[in-house]
Formats: C-alpha cells, structure tokens, sequence
C-alpha cells in the first residue's frame, strides 16, 4: 500500500481492497443475475430476519408465481400469505403490496428511480432504499444493516451501540462519504457480503480471509470478541397456549385469524389460552356444540417471535362423524379443510409447524 494511501482515513482505505476482494469472491446469488430494482427489493425484504440459504426457494417461487410490480399489486391475499408461508414476519408481504399498488397507481408499475421515492413507500427503510438505489440504479447511497453495523465497528473498533438509530445514521454519514462513485453497489454488497462470510456474529471471524484484515483496529487491539456492543432487547412475554387438532370425516379445523394483529389473516389450528388439560379441552368442544371419540396429547413446542414466545402443548382429537363442514356457526368461525388443501393453499404460521405433521 502506497504511503499516500496510508494516510488516508481506515473508512477510504477500506474501500478498493473491499472491491477487489467481492469481485474475486462473491457468492453467485439468484437475485445478484439480472439485479433490476424489483429483483433486488423482494430479496431485500426476504432477507430480513432469513438466512440467505432459506430465502432461495422462497425467492425463485415467488419470482415465477408475481414476476414484477404489477403482478404483486394485483396478487391475490391467499395467495400472497401462501407464497410468503414459512418466511415469518408476514407484515413485510403485505407492506410490499401497499408499495407495489402505489407503484402502480403512481409510477405505471415501474420502479421509482430516486432514493426520497423509494424511502417513502410502505415497508421500505433506508437500508433497502440504498440497497436499490445502488444495486439497481447506481446511485451513491449507503445500505446499513446489522452485518455492514458489526463490519465497521470492528474495522474501526468503536465500542458504540449499533442498536441506537444515532449509531445507524452516523455509519451511513460516513460510507455516503467514502462510498465510490462508479461501483455503489458493489461496494454496498461487498460489506454486507464480508459481514455475512467473512466478518460474522458471536466472535468466529474468519480474519484470515478478509481482504481489510490489517486495517481492522479491533484485530491489532484483540477487541473481535468484544464487538460490536449492542445493547440487550427487552425480555419476550411468555404466552402458553393448547392448540388442537380437530380431525373429522370432513378434514382439520382451522380459523382464520383477524385482519390485524399479530399473523393477521393467516390461518391457524384453533388454540386455547393457557394449559388446558383433556377434561378442560373436552368441556370446551363440547360447548362449542363439538362431539369428540378420541383424544390425545401431542409433544410440546415452542415459537420466537420478535416481542413474544409461545409456549404450547397439543392435543389431537378425532370428531364423531357427524361432525361437518357446518362447524362455523357452532365451532366460533371454524371450518375444515382437507389436508392436501390445507399444505396447497392455506397459508399457516411456521409457528404451527410441529403440529402439522399431525393433519395427514
């Protein structure tokens, strides 16, 4: 490295040996070949929260079902939840056809081209802003997430909280300051692609095969376990429930959740509050005007979410066979729906999936 170079603030010195380094090892992503705007969103969107290995049959699914902006506005809810089945965070989807109708009724369906444009439809934040604008477009525009976060703080060995916005901004400050004009996006991927290979979470960096290795001040003060800090999330509220499996001649329960909420208009085996045992969850069918021959429990589970956790415990129970398609009025909204319908076109929660094998 020439002792002009040297001089220079780590940020700049970063960005060539970064560059060099992508193009060489760059993983050959679905979303990398033919990377127009719409392409890059979905995947943008899928990535959040969702390994990359996980979003690939994701992706190509529902690229060949809504293959741009128009098909995703006019796409069908059912379909939508269905399509985006097993992802979680189903807010993403739904906030993906807000912007894509408005993309339509502004745009003709075409992408908007400027950052203020794209920053201000629904779901879009300023770091899928600036994955677009760069990737797509060209333009300037930093993309900052959590490995791009842990990358810098590492190279630069701040002990800031990536958690705080603050941090988030003054990153992005600093990269719109040093990010190369004529490859944006590459540079953009580039971090992100050593935060995800290279420069991983939970101290296993791989420092030997990263191309800015010495540069990074948190490898020359032995700080890589220390970084980057981030302050802890507020404890998960503890919710137990008692999901059934309602089996009769007519197929399995289900529910459709309301509209808003948590999983909202996603449908779901029906659930009881709390840890109901056989007698509690008899006493409910039976009030329900629901007529039970069999009943048994099922392996406890447990589900993540951002805000909650659901401890569960199940039962499966086998119905008379009078028991029918005319469950809704008496059954609270319940219906039943065959198995192969069930996997084929009901869009259930990841949250259910122990308790999926048990509908066959």
């Amino acid at each position: 490295m020439n002792e002009q170079i040297k001089k220079l603030p780590i940020e700049q010195q970063i960005v060539r040996p970064l560059l060099a380094w992508y193009e060489k090892e760059k993983r050959d992503l679905p979303w990398r070949r033919d990377p127009n705007a719409y392409r890059v969103w979905v995947s943008e969107i899928m990535l959040q929260q969702t390994r990359v290995e996980a979003v690939k049959p994701y992706y190509a699914r529902f690229m060949e079902a809504l293959p741009d902006v128009k098909a995703l506005a006019e796409a069908d809810e059912t379909l939508l939840l269905k399509l985006w089945e097993g992802l979680g965070y189903y807010n993403r989807v739904r906030n993906m056809q807000k912007a894509a109708k408005i993309m339509v009724e502004r745009y003709g369906g075409a992408f908007p081209e400027t950052y203020g444009e794209i920053r201000s439809l629904p779901g879009i934040g300023s770091y899928t802003a600036g994955a677009v604008c760069s990737i797509a477009f060209g333009l300037p525009v930093p993309a900052v997430d959590g490995n791009v976060l842990r990358v810098i703080s590492r190279i630069l060995a701040r002990d800031w909280d990536i958690a705080r916005q603050s941090v988030k901004r003054s990153v992005e400050e600093m990269l719109a300051g040093v990010m190369p004009k004529d490859a944006p996006g590459q540079f953009n991927q580039a971090l992100m692609e050593l935060g995800a290979t290279v420069c991983v979470p939970n101290g296993i960096a791989r420092c030997d095969a990263c191309p800015v290795a010495v540069l990074c001040l948190a490898k020359k003060q032995d700080l890589i376990l220390k970084l980057p800090v981030k302050s802890q999330k507020k404890t998960r509220r503890i919710e137990e429930k008692t999901v059934l499996i309602l089996k009769g001649q007519a197929g399995v329960a289900l529910l459709r959740r309301p509209a808003k909420g948590l999983l909202a208009g996603m449908y779901e085996f029906p659930n009881l509050s709390g840890y109901q045992n056989e007698k509690q969850v008899l006493d409910f069918l039976k009030g329900q005007g629901i007529s039970a021959v069999r009943i048994r429990p099922l392996p406890a589970a447990k589900h993540v979410f951002t805000h909650v956790e659901w401890h569960m415990k199940g039962y499966l129970v086998q119905l008379d066979e009078t028991t029918g398609g005319g469950i809704g009025s008496a059954g609270g909204g319940m219906f039943f729906a065959q198995p192969s319908q069930i996997q084929k076109s009901y869009a259930m929660p990841s949250a259910f999936g122990a308790y999926m094998p048990y509908i066959l």
